[in-house]
């Protein structure tokens, strides 16, 4: 309310008295002096505004322009890296994905062949294992006929010096000999 009364007050006395300012030296609020005021207000947002239009405009547009390009020119740019990284990395796991299947097929592949060397070198063994028990049970045998034989032979001579020795007599070898095998014959087929 204060400020309308001050308001209605200026008002007021501007309205009485129109030089009121020019007296106090404000060329400004003197009429004579709006005529030129108003030219050269007029003259210089004029120059102003051509000036603005003319050079500082047109810069501030072409550097707006330029960088919205450089922008626009970065972010294409930014697309096609992330496009190739994609592609990269699509690819990436492409070969990674093969290499494994590359290397599962490959372990199969080794652990079959593993399998067949262990298979035929278990074969190989097995066969060479019955070779070996096949000889040793030939040499075995020998060795029994032989151990037979030299049993019987040690026999025929103790039996030959027993019966010497016990009747004092010779006694005929092919008897004895033929009575030693025929024992022994009964006697190894106990252990056969």
């Amino acid at each position: 309310m204060r400020k309308l009364f001050s308001l209605v007050c200026v008002v007021f006395i501007s309205k009485i008295n129109p030089t009121i300012g020019a007296e106090a030296g404000m060329p400004q609020l003197n009429p004579e002096f709006w005529i030129s005021q108003i030219f050269w207000l007029i003259f210089i947002f004029t120059g102003l505004y051509l000036l603005m239009w003319r050079f500082v405009l047109p810069r501030i547009t072409d550097s707006i322009e330029n960088r919205k390009k450089h922008l626009i020119n970065d972010l294409n740019e930014a697309q096609k890296l992330k496009e190739n990284a994609e592609k990269k990395l699509n690819e990436y796991k492409k070969i990674i994905e093969h290499s494994k299947n590359q290397a599962k097929k490959i372990v199969l592949e080794s652990r079959k062949k593993i399998e067949s060397d262990i298979e035929k070198k278990r074969k190989q063994f097995e066969n060479e294992m019955d070779a070996e028990l096949t000889s040793v049970e030939k040499q075995i045998k020998k060795f029994q006929q032989s151990s037979v034989d030299s049993i019987n032979k040690i026999a025929i001579e103790t039996s030959k010096e027993v019966i010497k020795n016990t009747l004092g007599t010779e006694v005929n070898v092919s008897n004895l000999s033929a009575i030693v095998e025929e024992i022994s014959k009964k006697e190894s087929q106990k252990y056969l």
